[in-house]
């Protein structure tokens, strides 16, 4: 943890587009920050900016924005500096990393107390699992359909869903859809993923067919198991009462 005293601020400028292991290199030095047990760390985006290669970028004009610097810092003590500064180095291929020395004046950190929890419990049984395909750039009453569908589902008593957004993907029509900034970024794939009984998913695709107009729904048996942790005695008795 982060010590009141002298310390080390680094700031490490990297481009928004670069790349680390096949993902951003924002999101692998802050992952890897994260793992180290970095006491926080920060990213901004720049609104504008120019290296050292002498060209303008900045997001009032989209083809400029590609570029765009990224901002990392973190204050940590010299020993942990020293410890991270080897693997940052050798990541940061395309960048700038600085070091200052910062004095800490203040460190707070208030914690949430958290309620002790009794032991848990196995749960097990079948269930129904369905999967809602559709497209990013599908609305419902002028917001996107799979905001629209997860409200839906949470008025309906839904145990829980799960959006996820593709990256690559293409449907019937054939078309291929892909992350990224070209004009067909804008329609990648989400799929909507829920697990609940079979009676109320029964219900909630009476609910959600009326609200597509191209898409799937796919159901399939599942085994359900979950953990439940049980309520300490003092707080279930408060909870009856």
């Amino acid at each position: 943890m982060l010590q009141k005293g002298t310390a080390k601020k680094v700031t490490i400028f990297v481009n928004e587009d670069t790349q680390h292991h096949f993902g951003s290199l924002c999101d692998s030095i802050l992952t890897f920050l994260l793992h180290k047990g970095v006491s926080g760390a920060t990213a901004t985006r720049a609104m504008a900016g120019f290296g050292e290669h002498q060209v303008m970028h900045t997001t009032k004009i989209e083809v400029l924005t590609e570029h765009l610097p990224i901002r990392i810092e973190f204050i940590e003590s010299a020993e942990k500096v020293d410890e991270l500064m080897p693997t940052l180095y050798d990541m940061v291929i395309d960048g700038v990393i600085e070091v200052q020395d910062t004095q800490v004046v203040k460190v707070a950190n208030k914690e949430r107390p958290s309620p002790p929890k009794g032991p848990h419990t196995e749960m097990r049984g079948t269930a129904r699992l369905m999967r809602i395909y559709m497209g990013e750039s599908d609305k419902w009453q002028g917001e996107p359909l799979y905001e629209a569908m997860v409200k839906r589902l949470r008025l309906m008593d839904i145990a829980g869903a799960t959006v996820y957004r593709g990256i690559l993907g293409y449907g019937a029509k054939g078309h291929t859809h892909k992350s990224g900034r070209l004009p067909f970024s804008h329609d990648l794939p989400v799929m909507i993923s829920v697990v609940d009984a079979e009676d109320k998913l029964a219900k909630a695709i009476n609910e959600i067919e009326s609200m597509m107009q191209d898409g799937i729904i796919v159901l399939s048996d599942v085994d359900v198991i979950r953990l439940v942790h049980s309520r300490p005695a003092a707080e279930a008795s408060h909870a009856n009462s």
